[in-house]
């Protein structure tokens, strides 16, 4: 007892009781088991919960990636839905390599990457770069156009099911998808309405556009073609006027147009910031820079 207690093992409660000062590192543990039960999964209550109807814990991934690789090593997930291993492998420094099958959960990953670690850096593979990669995009799966045209501008998609690998029209006619902001403090988030075409246009898509937004109780309408727009479109456009932001003090043009190829050169919507169209995973601290890394 004296010996420990010159070599500080011995530690006294309250009451004068003494105890045995055991480090971590000398003690074997308990050998992790093939059924983890610690771990709950992502309810309908959970904060990073996403809305992806196959998301996996943050801590699940976490552990598994911790017990079998090391900092440095790489990760690849070829089945990677929102993003979590990912998410999980940037977290714990790994490099990755994540691949989807649909245009759904690449934006989703990309919106979930960019809130966890501002200012990350990201490479994506297989996205259209031009516009004649989107026409055949458009050709091969409509689908998928829309809901890659819709990430360009960070629209919520309307009608996808089982991640995106199949979808349908929104149950409002002539809405493919939907952005919201919020005008002024501490009111309901307002909607922009979005409409994605592929094939030939006409004058007559605006007016039907504005007669959604208007039958929804939408703020504005935006309304993204494939093909080039023609003079009596954004005429008819500009016919319907302005929304005036009392929150922001400004006017913005309540029926936009524009192409894939003005999207493509980083055109974007003239609105109020936008804020909960997708729910945001929350922010990580990150102690080193974040490299360019795939999708």
């Amino acid at each position: 007892m004296e010996g420990l207690e010159r070599d500080g093992r011995i530690i006294y409660s309250a009451s004068g009781m003494p105890r045995y000062k055991r480090y971590l590192d000398e003690m074997r543990g308990t050998p992790v088991g093939n059924v983890w039960d610690d771990i709950p999964p992502v309810n309908s209550q959970a904060k990073e919960r996403l809305g992806y109807p196959t998301q996996k814990p943050l801590s699940l991934l976490e552990r598994i990636i911790n017990a079998s690789s090391n900092p440095g090593d790489v990760v690849l997930d070829p089945f990677c839905g929102c993003g979590t291993a990912i998410a999980a492998a940037q977290k714990l420094e790994r490099k990755w390599i994540g691949i989807d099958i649909t245009h759904l959960s690449i934006a989703l990953q990309k919106y979930r990457l960019e809130a966890m670690f501002p200012g990350i850096e990201l490479v994506v593979r297989g996205e259209p770069g031009d516009v004649g990669a989107a026409r055949q995009l458009a050709l091969d799966d409509r689908y998928q156009f829309q809901w890659w045209a819709l990430s360009l501008i960070r629209a919520k998609p309307l009608g996808a099911k089982g991640g995106g690998k199949t979808g349908k029209k929104g149950s409002d006619k002539g809405i493919d998808g939907v952005i919201n902001f919020v005008d002024e403090k501490g009111g309901k988030p307002k909607r922009i309405l979005v409409q994605v075409k592929s094939g030939k246009v006409k004058s007559g898509d605006i007016r039907d556009l504005r007669g959604t937004v208007e039958r929804e109780g939408a703020a504005m309408g935006v309304f993204i073609t494939l093909e080039p727009s023609s003079r009596d479109m954004r005429t008819e456009a500009v016919s319907a006027g302005f929304y005036h932001s009392l929150g922001w003090g400004q006017n913005y043009q309540r029926i936009q147009i524009f192409t894939i190829e003005e999207l493509l050169h980083n055109a974007r919507i003239d609105m109020p910031p936008q804020y909960g169209t997708f729910k945001e995973a929350q922010r990580v601290r990150a102690s080193t820079e974040h490299p360019s890394l795939d999708l």
